[in-house]
């Protein structure tokens, strides 16, 4: 049977491309997902498969009954977009004015809708139940995972996976780890109070555009001169927000950024160590300051039998061009949440493009759409392996 199902995949090829493309040229954002979402529904309306909508916010969960028994096995896709105005000159471009699938999304939920349809016709021979998770807003804090599993998506569920279309590794190349695989990644806010005036006297001012420059070099000591070297962090300001003319000395100063941990204790030993930072800078300049701190999304951490399966799948795969365990990335992803509540693995799916060679979240992104039924192969084998460990 999973033969045939494979099979079935490989033919849903086209339509795979053609749904991917919709998405693609019918993005929205996090928590907006009003349309994308009906889409999804009246996809499982038409296959006759049942499903639930406006789980935890905009999810829509579907649930296929196999008619042997067997374990409870989700399969998980989401599909939310970014505020990104697209740069690619190709018939999907994106049809939504500085919103564009740039991060793959679009090609998860088409992959996992077609190995819907490509399981349906073998319900009654499948052994226990798939759940199909189509989570809205992984791009945005606190994300679509944690809600759909207060709203209780995995109540019967006895293991989870994932995978997500990786536009960096080469097309075919299947990569996941047996623990730690993907950072946790918060977010910080900090504010400098100084005082402002005119550009020719700043002897009569306190220059914020300054304290926070300062602030943005200091802050990476804290990685190189405060964390163990053996433990992995990043401290990355990405914004730096001050002043209104080039004769005016600024009075505030906004950093924005993000930290990336794999460790829960460099997370609470940096949170430390940027405030006393800040409060040292700021207290040598003469400013005050307010600081906040955004927990988001916690480490995905792949359980190792279930990482091992994939793994295992993958070598044994001809359209796998090698299946590899490696170190962390520190990208952040909310599957975390489900990694914190079930048995399960995440993994990569290489679909890296040729001719394309941005990464995720740029203007350019785009993937080789051929990942898209190996990844939903990938998938509905370790749903068949799953079945029959012990």
């Amino acid at each position: 049977m999973l033969e045939k199902i494979k099979k079935a995949i490989d033919d849903l090829y086209p339509e795979m491309v053609k749904t991917r493309r919709y998405l693609h040229q019918h993005p929205e954002l996090s928590f907006q997902e009003t349309e994308t979402a009906k889409f999804i529904a009246s996809f499982y309306k038409t296959l006759g498969i049942s499903y639930q909508e406006n789980i935890g916010g905009y999810g829509v969960v579907a649930t296929l009954n196999g008619g042997k028994p067997g374990k409870t096995i989700a399969l998980r896709a989401d599909f939310d977009a970014l505020p990104i105005q697209e740069e690619n000159e190709v018939p999907y471009k994106s049809t939504v004015d500085g919103v564009m699938h740039a991060c793959g999304h679009d090609g998860h939920t088409a992959q996992l809708l077609a190995l819907a349809k490509a399981v349906r016709p073998f319900q009654e021979e499948l052994p226990g139940t798939i759940v199909f998770l189509h989570q809205h807003a992984e791009e945005y804090a606190p994300g679509g995972a944690k809600p759909m599993i207060e709203a209780g998506v995995l109540d019967d569920v006895d293991a989870v996976f994932g995978t997500h279309l990786w536009a960096t590794t080469p097309f075919g190349v299947l990569q996941t780890s047996k623990s730690a695989f993907m950072a946790g990644a918060d977010r910080f806010e900090i504010i400098i109070q100084g005082k402002g005036g005119h550009g020719g006297y700043p002897h009569e001012t306190n220059d914020a555009l300054v304290i926070g420059s300062q602030l943005v070099t200091q802050l990476q000591q804290i990685v190189s001169r405060r964390i163990d070297p053996l433990k992995t962090a990043v401290i990355t300001v990405g914004q730096l927000e001050a002043g209104s003319a080039f004769n005016i000395i600024a009075d505030k100063a906004k950093l924005v950024g993000t930290v990336r941990y794999l460790d829960a204790a460099i997370q609470e030993q940096i949170i430390a160590e940027i405030e006393n930072m800040i409060k040292g800078v700021c207290m040598a300049c003469g400013a005050t300051y307010t600081f906040h701190y955004d927990k988001g999304y916690p480490p995905v951490i792949n359980h190792p039998e279930e990482a091992t399966l994939i793994l295992e799948i993958g070598k044994q795969m001809e359209e796998v061009v090698s299946s590899d365990e490696v170190v962390p990335v520190m990208a952040g992803e909310d599957f975390a949440y489900y990694m914190l509540e079930r048995p399960g693995a995440f993994f990569f799916t290489g679909a890296q493009k040729e001719s394309n060679p941005y990464p995720h979240h740029h203007p350019k992104f785009d993937f080789d759409e051929r990942a898209m039924p190996i990844a939903a192969k990938i998938l509905i084998t370790a749903y068949f392996k799953y079945q029959e460990q012990g």
